[in-house]
């Protein structure tokens, strides 16, 4: 069969342009159909945002960076009401260290992070830039390297915490890695080559980029959340100690060694596509059934949509329109508010604000 990666590498090198058969597969799901789940999702975030201009608390700079992100990747414009608000907001909360953050909060990194992507998507260019440029500086000096720890080897080296120097996590290094990337760093930044050396060590995959206590213990070429601090997998450990794949952190891996600059031929893109291949499925977060589902969502919209194609084959030799079953998926559990929520509430899941700002994100990227 003709695998993704064979695709993605003519796509980033410009070799071919991508085509689709006519008449091979299903008809995605109507485009009025998703343009409505849109429009109900972004109403509801708009009837919910506080009059400071955050959502769910004024605190919340973490999760009012993610609604106001949503809600402009879903076509609201910047002159838009409930999006001056929230550009209002988040300018609110610069400091002077760079960081864009809660002064409580100890989840400065992530929310910078998330701060970061959501004033590039208002793209109001120079008027954002330098809070931009220092956001991604400050993200840069929290990081985990030659200042937290001595050798390289250090399994917390390279990886981005929810704050101060928290222990690292693949899920908030590759928000780190998105927002640098959106910002315009270079793959080959130092910031994200160190990245990329936390990000294979979350890797069930025992290689010379990979020689943790774990890396060969499950070596299925899925990822887990940390192998630091003893490590941890959201989706437990084998009695062996082995650290479970799942998948929101498989996609989160794969997307982020695309963001570092691995080529499709690379060992480790192969074996995080081929466990994708294995557990392709939007009935559940493989690994976690329903737990996280919605940021599983917006993290499979990503990544698949970077590897460039309309459709995916699986490990049965199965083509998916992915695009189409991911609005299906979508559409399908928004209520009648036009909300989603998740009934798993782990991860905040439960907070209506967060989960339709993860599904309209997710929903981004089901128009081909």
């Amino acid at each position: 069969m003709q695998r993704v990666p064979i695709l993605v590498f003519a796509l980033l090198t410009g070799l071919i342009g991508v085509s689709i058969s006519p008449g091979a597969e299903e008809p995605s799901v109507a485009t009025d159909r998703v343009d409505q789940s849109v429009h109900r999702g972004v109403d509801y975030l708009k009837s919910t945002q506080l009059d400071d201009g955050s959502w769910t608390d004024s605190k919340a700079v973490g999760i009012s960076a993610l609604c106001l992100h949503s809600l402009l990747v879903s076509g609201v414009e910047e002159d838009d009401p409930a999006v001056k608000k929230g550009l209002s907001y988040l300018t609110s909360h610069v400091k002077p260290d760079g960081g864009i953050y809660h002064t409580d909060s100890k989840h400065r990194n992530y929310e910078t992070c998330i701060s970061i992507m959501a004033l590039l998507s208002a793209n109001r260019g120079q008027e954002d830039r330098k809070t931009i440029d220092n956001a991604v500086a400050f993200v840069k000096k929290l990081q985990w390297d030659e200042e937290e720890v001595q050798e390289l080897s250090h399994p917390s080296y390279g990886g981005s915490g929810y704050g101060s120097h928290s222990r690292p996590d693949l899920s908030n290094t590759t928000f780190f890695l998105e927002a640098l990337r959106s910002a315009g760093v270079s793959a080959s930044d130092p910031a994200v080559q160190k990245a990329l050396i936390f990000v294979s060590r979350c890797q069930n995959r025992e290689s010379e980029h990979n020689r943790t206590e774990f890396a060969g213990k499950v070596n299925d070429g899925g990822f887990y959340y940390t192998p630091a601090a003893g490590g941890t997998s959201q989706a437990g450990a084998n009695d062996d100690g082995g650290l479970r794949s799942y998948a929101s952190m498989t996609y989160a891996g794969l997307k982020s060694m695309i963001y570092a600059g691995l080529t499709p031929d690379d060992p480790r893109v192969q074996a995080a596509q081929e466990w994708i291949e294995q557990h392709y499925t939007l009935n559940e977060n493989p690994g976690l059934d329903q737990q996280g589902l919605f940021y599983y969502y917006q993290t499979f919209g990503k990544t698949l949509d970077i590897l460039g194609e309309d459709r995916f084959e699986d490990a049965n030799g199965k083509t998916h329109d992915w695009r189409r079953d991911l609005a299906t998926a979508l559409i399908s559990r928004q209520k009648a508010n036009g909300s989603w929520t998740n009934e798993v509430e782990r991860w905040y899941e439960g907070n209506p604000d967060l989960a339709t700002a993860y599904s309209l994100m997710a929903l981004a990227y089901t128009h081909e």
